[in-house]
């Protein structure tokens, strides 16, 4: 499905009924990447993946892109189906699309998932930013999907399902370098002041962070440091999971999201 949103068209897969989820996925995917936990969900709950801007089937004008301008897309189209209120459940890029929706727009958030995700990166890796930009614009996406696909599953996961890394690993390549580039523009802005660590302790709505114990991109030590941040917040970690830990390890993933999802509103 896609829909005219905040001057560009989104696409966005919408399945079951009940109480809305809204899934965000990480840079270089689209909202495929949320099928294990939809296939659980869709009995009990409205599940909305979205192909955020540059991504998947949605459009990827000419950048660069701000997480706010990722937020605001969201919100319209939560606006455009009639949904007012939503748990979001983002995963890497998506997790700080999540938390900026949640600033940006308090009412639409009543829950967030942030996974494997950061509000803020050591001073070496907000500075590789610029040069990630660079070689994309310059030699397209597909150069990156091998290093990617090491840093989102294990060695186990790589050996174990390889239909999976491969259908991964299409996706990636298959990111127009617009939106790609754009998105790394909207990740390095993170640091500019007032800086999204900064504002973290702003949001009132519940949080469930949850990171791979393996992930080496967004490594356990930021989930902490989010959960410390967030008033009402607790961090789950997941052992023998990457940076996709609802890839890595689906079951126990949304084992953890139906419960927090059944928890009683605070």
């Amino acid at each position: 499905m896609e829909i005219s949103v905040n001057g560009i068209k989104l696409a966005y897969d919408h399945r079951g009924d009940g109480p809305p989820v809204v899934f965000l996925h990480s840079l270089g995917a689209d909202h495929t990447i949320w099928a294990p936990q939809i296939e659980m969900l869709r009995a009990t709950h409205t599940c909305v993946a979205v192909d955020l801007r540059g991504h998947g089937g949605s459009e990827a004008p000419p950048g660069p892109y701000t997480l706010e301008c990722l937020a605001d897309d969201v919100a319209a189209l939560m606006d455009a189906l009639f949904i007012p209120s939503a748990t979001i459940v983002g995963i890497s890029l998506g997790g700080m699309v999540a938390m900026t929706l949640a600033l940006r727009h308090p009412a639409k958030a009543a829950r967030l998932v942030l996974a494997d995700t950061t509000a803020a990166y050591p001073d070496e890796a907000q500075a590789a930013w610029p040069a990630r930009i660079r070689q994309v614009e310059e030699g397209g996406v597909a150069p990156l999907v091998a290093a990617t696909l090491e840093r989102w599953f294990t060695a186990e996961v790589r050996q174990e399902r390889p239909a999976l890394v491969e259908r991964v690993g299409s996706i990636i390549a298959a990111t127009p370098v617009a939106g790609y580039a754009g998105c790394c523009h909207a990740i390095a802005g993170m640091a500019a002041e007032p800086t999204l660590k900064g504002r973290l302790p702003l949001i009132r709505c519940p949080a469930l962070v949850v990171v791979g114990d393996r992930d080496a991109g967004t490594p356990p030590a930021m989930a902490e440091a989010i959960a410390a941040a967030i008033p009402v917040a607790r961090l789950e970690v997941i052992e023998g999971a990457a940076h996709l830990s609802n890839l890595c390890r689906p079951d126990h993933f949304t084992q953890l999201l139906h419960a927090f999802l059944a928890e009683p509103p605070v």
